[in-house]
């Protein structure tokens, strides 16, 4: 098979805040290098960024501070969060959002006194997310958008990453990538690669991100035997709207701001449940109110379509609409009046709190491969606060373009990559071609199922085993179901077969974790093993395939900021 080869220095896997921004300061760093953004979709009009709704946490208005904001992020996070990372994330937010207003070009709300207008999200104990309206992610990867095109950057469009292949020594080469639009494969040479592909837990029946979203990026690092941590930590989003089985809106979000606001959550009899579950009704942290959904769900106390009901319209409906244009527009196309009636909602798998393990600096210990972005992991913990998603990808992607020129000035040179394992993800890319025909849409029909009955908001270790065989059952069917090849151009089947290979693997890891950890922390609620564990002897799980094979262990959370019953704070609030 003829393979494309080119060449660059930095090649940036994905367009996201963190891939955008690492491209912009990469350049800033270096202007003499060669700087390639390599997307799965059109540059800046795919990912997960452009989805984001709510905001930007930042602690920079009176009465807050980076310390305040650092204790709702590791009290969310359940005392799991890399502590580094997470101080990392929250100090350099408010350079960050400076940067985005200031350079970058982003117009954000702001208060009649000319500060910034920070809404109320769940789970923090400050009013800190800075926000554009409820189209934020919108108006942040435009104006990177705009300031990438601007600049002499390198873009494949359309291209797809299928393998990270290193040198002999264990160095990283470069990118084995397929052209979407044309069907042919190309290897890109880099000195240094930024893996920024985002997460995307696509294998649940109820999801938020887009549908090429598929974990392509932990998939790609699982095979070449990195560490995974955090695995088990899917954050449902408690509000995904519910619009039946005929549209691709249903598990889209609604936005935290909403609840944030004074939204309430009724059940199908029409009761104000969250009072039955915990005393922040609905602003406790997503974790706590997706589970009470889920159990007024499994209660049969639903909504028509098998949901439940959010309410926003005693705020009065004129208020709603002007706050919440976006969501209000959204639910109207589909049927729904926000602002004046209600609106049927359902857990959806929003967020990937697990990923690839990183130093503050983004490196991994592959040497030559970084990580920003949804696919790094450690910053969170157990829980994402909301807010905190875009600010860890513009933080962490600023950083990365940092860092990457300063290390190729210490490790300049482009590796050879080893032509036997090439010629092996290769040959593995085009598996299914190999193979009869079959239908691959049912396989990811039966793999959503699995993962939200088995492996979702509520766990113990009988569905986790059971969704562990499901999960092997489906990948063994995929295997032997092959894919026309008439013609590799946009050939769809092709790709979707490749996305379930990933989602599958992704599964099995996610599962094994949940498996793993015997106690209940933030997005991971296990109902055989419902309380939290000791917080001053806190593990996280570590995954690494071997062989073929996943292992699991536990390491110690290093508490090096702050430990379980302290605090920064002189005047205590707890976020959760």
């Amino acid at each position: 098979m003829d393979v494309e080869h080119l060449k660059t220095d930095i090649l940036i896997l994905g367009s996201g805040g963190a891939g955008l921004f690492a491209a912009l300061h990469a350049l800033k760093a270096n202007p003499d290098l060669d700087i390639t953004i390599a997307s799965k979709g059109l540059l800046g009009k795919c990912g997960c960024t452009r989805m984001v709704q709510g905001g930007y946490n930042v602690a920079i208005n009176p009465g807050d501070s980076v310390e305040r904001h650092f204790m709702d992020t590791i009290e969310g996070g359940k005392w799991l969060p890399h502590q580094e990372l997470a101080w990392t994330l929250v100090a350099t937010a408010v350079e960050r959002v400076r940067e985005l207003e200031n350079e970058i070009g982003c117009f954000f709300d702001r208060n009649p006194d000319g500060t910034l207008h920070g809404k109320a999200f769940a789970g923090q104990s400050f009013d800190r997310t800075v926000h554009k309206g409820d189209l934020t992610g919108i108006e942040i990867i435009n104006r990177l958008m705009e300031q990438v095109w601007a600049r002499p950057v390198r873009r494949l469009e359309e291209h797809r990453a299928v393998a990270l292949i290193p040198a002999k020594d264990g160095a990283l080469a470069g990118v084995l990538m397929i052209d979407v639009r044309s069907g042919a494969f190309r290897f890109v040479n880099a000195q240094a690669v930024l893996l920024a592909t985002g997460g995307g837990p696509t294998m649940y029946r109820y999801h938020t991100p887009s549908g090429d979203k598929t974990m392509d990026g932990l998939a790609m690092a699982l095979r070449l035997g990195l560490p995974l941590r955090d695995m088990e930590m899917v954050q449902f989003h408690p509000t995904g709207l519910l619009a039946g089985p005929d549209t691709r809106m249903t598990g889209t979000v609604l936005e935290e701001g909403l609840r944030g606001a004074g939204g309430h959550l009724l059940n199908g009899a029409m009761h104000r449940f969250m009072a039955d579950y915990d005393p922040k009704l609905e602003r406790a942290t997503r974790d706590v109110v997706s589970r009470a959904i889920y159990a007024e769900m499994k209660a049969g106390r639903t909504t028509p379509n098998g949901g439940v009901y959010i309410k926003m319209s005693h705020l009065g409906a004129t208020k709603v609409a002007k706050e919440f244009k976006g969501m209000v527009d959204r639910c109207r196309d589909c049927g729904f009046d926000l602002a004046g009636g209600l609106v049927e909602v359902v857990p959806t798998a929003h967020y990937f709190m697990g990923g690839l393990v990183c130093d503050v600096d983004t490196a991994t210990e592959c040497f030559g491969l970084f990580v920003a972005g949804e696919d790094a992991s450690g910053m969170h913990g157990a829980n994402r606060l909301g807010g905190n998603g875009v600010a860890n990808s513009t933080v962490f992607g600023g950083i990365a373009g940092d860092v990457m020129p300063q290390w190729i000035a210490k490790n300049s040179g482009h590796r050879t990559p080893d032509a036997n394992l090439l010629d092996f993800e290769l040959a593995r890319a085009q598996q299914p071609f190999a193979r009869q025909a079959g239908d691959v849409n049912a396989l990811r029909e039966k793999l959503l199922d699995a993962m939200w009955d088995y492996v979702g908001v509520l766990r113990d270790r009988a569905g986790i085993e059971h969704g562990l065989k499901a999960v092997d059952d489906i990948e063994a069917e995929l295997l032997v179901t092959g894919t026309p090849d008439r013609d590799r151009r946009f050939n769809l089947t092709w790709h979707d077969w490749l996305n379930l290979r990933s989602l599958c693997e992704i599964s099995r890891v996610i599962a094994l974790a949940a498996l793993r950890r015997e106690n209940s922390r933030g997005a991971h609620y296990r109902s055989d093993f419902p309380e939290p564990g000791e917080l001053a002897t806190s593990t996280f799980t570590v995954a690494r395939q071997k062989a073929g094979r996943i292992e699991l262990t536990d390491a110690p959370v290093r508490f090096t900021h702050v430990k379980p019953g302290e605090t920064l704070l002189r005047d205590p609030i707890a976020a959760e």
